[in-house]
Formats: structure tokens, C-alpha cells, sequence
């Protein structure tokens, strides 16, 4: 999925595998703030299940509880990434990359606390246990570069490495050295790697 594009907003500009779903879990970042950190994370809904509307109804505050019995856990939850990756590739846009998308909760990066002030948060659709898929890298690879031409983008992390003692994603089936080779990330704004 070549040719992304940002619009000045932060908005991917219309594109083939590219779905906008305004989420309202966001706001303005703080005054003088840019995004200099990209944050990975993952979700499924309801655990372990891809492809349903869950996700992008979560994000959008419209999920129906009723629909399965572990989704009523999530009620009263405001929150959404900047996107998602589907299993199949696909991208949805739910808040723009200038405004502060409500992914990364408690956290802090290099003794900065409060990282959705400054980072753009990236959900796959996945588990911990289960391998990504190859479309997936593709479209993240696609994605990244769109992002870092558009933000200066001076590091990544996944969930697990800002909130180490909440969060466990992208998980070890993340393959930080192929996303690092395929969207020409420096090894440095990488976690450390095994």
C-alpha cells in the first residue's frame, strides 16, 4: 500500500485500503507540542476474534456490550488509537495525527509522563500469542513512512515498553527487526532488541 498521504490536519488523504471513522476519544495536544513517538500496540475484540465491527465501534463509542459476554469489561471505556491494521491490510483512521488520540493511558517515555501528548498510537489487529500477518506488516511499513514525512517521528515503542507494568503489547510476536528493516527505522529509535 504505496502513496499514503497526510493531509495538513493529519488525516490520510482518500486512498484504496484506507477507511476514516472519526472517533471523539481525542482532543488538542498541549500547546506547542508535536508527535516525536510512534506507540505499537495491539487489539482484538472480543479476545482472540478478527475482522467483526467490535473495534471500530469501541473507537467509536456505538459498541454493543450485549453482543458478547466480555465486551460488557469495556463499558464506560473512552479510547481510541490514531489507526488500526486490520488482519487483511487495511487501515482505518480514527482520530487525526495533529490532535491527542486516547491510546496510551499511564505511561511515560525517557522520564516523560503522559505519552498521548506526544505520540501517535498504532493498533494491529492481534494477540500477543498470534503472529502478525504479512499484510500487515506491509500496510504498517506504508503507514510509517507516511507518518515520518509528515511528523518528525524521532523514536517507536510499542504499549508494553511505555506502560511495562500494564501492558504487554505488541507482544513477543511482534517482529520489531523486520518492521525496523522494512520501514527504515535506525536500530537506536527502536526498543532494545533480544
Amino acid at each position: 500500500m504505496s502513496g499514503l498521504v497526510l493531509d495538513r490536519q493529519g488525516w490520510l488523504r482518500p486512498h484504496a485500503g484506507v477507511l476514516l471513522a472519526p472517533s471523539p476519544n481525542c482532543d488538542a495536544r498541549p500547546r506547542s507540542v508535536e508527535p516525536t513517538l510512534l506507540v505499537i500496540h495491539n487489539i482484538s475484540l472480543p479476545p482472540g476474534q478478527f475482522g467483526g465491527p467490535e473495534i471500530v465501534d469501541f473507537f467509536q463509542n456505538r459498541l454493543d456490550y450485549s453482543s458478547h459476554p466480555w465486551l460488557e469489561c469495556l463499558r464506560g471505556m473512552t479510547v481510541a488509537a490514531h489507526f488500526l491494521i486490520r488482519r487483511d491490510g487495511q487501515i482505518v483512521q480514527f482520530v487525526a495525527t495533529g490532535d491527542r488520540a486516547w491510546h496510551a493511558g499511564v505511561s511515560s517515555f525517557k522520564g516523560r509522563e503522559r505519552c498521548n501528548d506526544f505520540s501517535i498510537g498504532i493498533e494491529l489487529e492481534g494477540t500477543d500469542t498470534e503472529p502478525y500477518c504479512d499484510e500487515q506488516y506491509s500496510a504498517l511499513k506504508s503507514l510509517t513512512r507516511a507518518l515520518r514525512a509528515r511528523h518528525n517521528l524521532s523514536a517507536v515503542r510499542g504499549h508494553e515498553h511505555i506502560a511495562p507494568k500494564r501492558k504487554t503489547d505488541p507482544g513477543p510476536k511482534f517482529h520489531w527487526r523486520r518492521y525496523a528493516r522494512e520501514s527504515q527505522w535506525l536500530l537506536r529509535e527502536l526498543p532494545p532488541l533480544a
